[in-house]
């Protein structure tokens, strides 16, 4: 299950050409297949004629029966609720499950808000793969910007250009990406083509622009954060990001991660004038380091806990002692502890646990539900 059309075809596609000649049958399932076609798909899934069933929240609608399902993946986890993975979880008998995401996410946060899985890190470049340049630029270097884009496009390149808003603001004095759009069209001459995407597009207007983009019809592509996951175009070498000190460290990443999907080198250029000390050595520790996971830390410390996931995020550990940043090696000790000691028959069954037992039970802890 992943959270878009685009990177849902994408994953049938590969899927597709490396499984289909073992004998290992595919089907794609989103909003967009309908009538007989639909309806055939959810009657081979049934029958247990599909193998591997790829898609959008399509997955997880009533009328979707699988035939004995044993394993779920849920691809950018962060952009699905609890509830929608646990529907899609339930349509099996107790399947085996793999969550998978790009957003880096803390080790000291992957301990208390994962303890339960086991969590694997793949910190290696993809083979031919070369390190993303990245580079914080004032504005008034963008003139120098848009000449080295024309240069990369000149190569046969492609560029991404992102955008906070997507209309202009009367409250923030940001860059928009219809305005961004109309100044590149006056800029660049009229072979160079720019395309538009934004999250107010239809489905079917979203999937023609990404279409255009992938086929190089558009050399440049102005967008708001929609394409910040399941966008895959090789070809593009150069992402800059207007006002980059209005997002977040790990969405930067996620942002600069569109390019450098090739084998060419590619370039990742923030366009910002922070006026505070935090948002200048934020966008400084953006250009040092490719490593997600050095920047998620990077954010948490710089952020704090508080305010990393918003005040109304529900799950959050409150502790009355230790400091969720600077304590994670305790704090790691002390899961593999809990985890050690609730798997012992002595917790279950000795006096000493007694009171133990009691709280947790108190709290709902024990109710079998959670420790499953």
């Amino acid at each position: 299950m992943v959270p878009t059309e685009i990177l849902a075809e994408q994953h049938a596609a590969s899927l597709s050409s490396l499984l289909e000649p073992q004998n290992i049958k595919t089907a794609l399932l989103t909003s967009s297949v309908k009538g007989k076609k639909r309806q055939e798909i959810l009657e081979q899934l049934k029958d247990g004629q599909i193998d591997i069933l790829i898609g959008t929240h399509a997955l997880i609608q009533d009328e979707v029966d699988f035939n004995r399902l044993g394993l779920v993946i849920t691809d950018e986890q962060h952009r699905f609720g609890v509830e929608q993975r646990r529907i899609l979880r339930e349509k099996g008998e107790s399947p085996d499950v793999l969550f998978m995401t790009a957003t880096p996410i803390p080790r000291t946060l992957a301990i208390t808000v994962f303890g339960e899985m086991d969590v694997s890190v793949i910190d290696e470049m993809p083979a031919g793969r070369k390190q993303i340049e990245t580079y914080w630029v004032k504005d008034k270097m963008l003139d120098r910007v848009l000449k080295f884009i024309y240069k990369e496009i000149a190569k046969g390149r492609q560029a991404y250009v992102i955008c906070p808003l997507i209309e202009e603001s009367e409250k923030l004095d940001v860059q928009n990406a219809i305005d961004v759009h109309s100044m590149l069209n006056q800029y660049f001459p009229k072979e160079i083509k720019v395309g538009l995407m934004h999250g107010r597009l239809h489905a079917g207007e979203k999937d023609d622009v990404m279409k255009k983009f992938s086929d190089n019809e558009f050399q440049i592509l102005v967008s708001t954060t929609v394409v910040e996951v399941g966008v895959n175009v090789p070809n593009a070498t150069v992402m800059v990001i207007y006002d980059a000190e209005r997002f977040g460290l790990s969405q930067l990443h996620q942002l600069r991660g569109r390019v450098g999907r090739g084998s060419d080198q590619s370039y990742c250029i923030l366009i910002a004038d922070p006026k505070t000390d935090v948002g200048k050595e934020r966008m400084s520790i953006m250009t040092e380091t490719n490593d997600g996971f050095e920047l998620s830390q990077k954010d948490l410390e710089l952020r704090g806990p508080g305010d990393f996931f918003g005040k109304k995020q529900s799950g959050l550990p409150e502790f009355k002692v230790a400091d969720m940043v600077h304590d994670f090696k305790v704090l790691e000790v002390a899961r593999d502890d809990a985890s050690k000691l609730i798997s012992s028959s002595a917790f279950w069954k000795s006096d000493d646990f007694h009171r133990l037992r009691l709280y947790l039970e108190g709290t709902g802890i024990l109710n079998g539900e959670k420790l499953d």
